[in-house]
């Protein structure tokens, strides 16, 4: 089973439809959504279309929290940039979106793995996995030997030594990374819609379950096309720059 992980889409149709064809291309079974479908970008509706069909097809998903900020929640702990394309995406959501994300779970345990849009300590609080210590409270907080999540835009790894404490490492893009199984592993896929490590290539995650590899892939796509159509919008001018940078 070759599943690909894709994170914080964020209405980025183009850098969605880019990821769904490499991956396509490398052969992927299904797909499985870590959250953040929705906010920042121009297209919330066709992103959505396009999750929700493949969703009735097998797919996972679950709910990030611009997805939950766009039903009505923590909008109070956005930035203000952040809460004006929340505002702007919640006026183009009809009830079947609304429905769809509603209806979306925070995780998804499978066999020895659990999908998440953040950090499967308190799922419902978006902590951000951004160093050794959260990533000590995640793996704590679930048995699951393999955790996929989101929400913090970059593309990492974290694994447990014998003794049980997290280290870093940052993936080579293209790379396949043995998963060992005696080890616990927590992958961050990186950011389709949005990423902010200063590559503004989309990125996703590629799990071969039979292999026991891991694989992270930077995608080029138009991004001049995605970032002019948020000025179209009239959404914050910042949005679109920060495509073009990947910052």
């Amino acid at each position: 089973m070759r599943t690909a992980l894709l994170a914080d889409i964020h209405s980025n149709l183009e850098a969605l439809e880019a990821c769904l064809a490499h991956a396509r291309r490398e052969g992927v079974d299904r797909f499985a959504f870590l959250g953040d479908l929705l906010g920042y970008g121009a297209d919330p509706g066709a992103c959505l279309e396009i999750v929700a069909g493949l969703v009735q097809e097998g797919a996972l998903a679950v709910r990030g929290n611009h997805d939950e900020a766009c039903l009505g929640g923590v909008l109070p702990e956005m930035h203000f940039i952040a809460r004006d394309a929340i505002y702007w995406t919640r006026e183009r959501l009809g009830e079947a979106e609304r429905a769809f994300i509603a209806g979306l779970p925070l995780t998804v345990g499978e066999a020895d793995r659990l999908y998440a849009h953040a950090s499967a300590e308190r799922p419902q609080d978006w902590i951000y996995v951004v160093g050794t210590e959260e990533a000590a409270r995640a793996f704590a907080a679930t048995p699951a030997r393999l955790v996929f999540v989101g929400h913090v835009h970059h593309p990492l790894l974290y694994f447990t030594t014998p003794a049980g404490t997290p280290r870093l490492f940052e993936p080579m893009p293209g790379v396949p990374l043995p998963l060992s199984d005696f080890r616990r592993w927590l992958v961050i896929a990186g950011a389709v819609g949005q990423p902010r490590d200063g590559n503004p290539a989309a990125c996703y995650a590629l799990h071969d379950h039979d292999a026991g590899t891991l694989t992270h892939f930077r995608v080029p796509y138009d991004v001049d096309q995605a970032a002019r159509k948020i000025l179209d919008a009239g959404l914050p001018e910042k949005l679109a720059w920060r495509l073009i940078v990947g910052e």
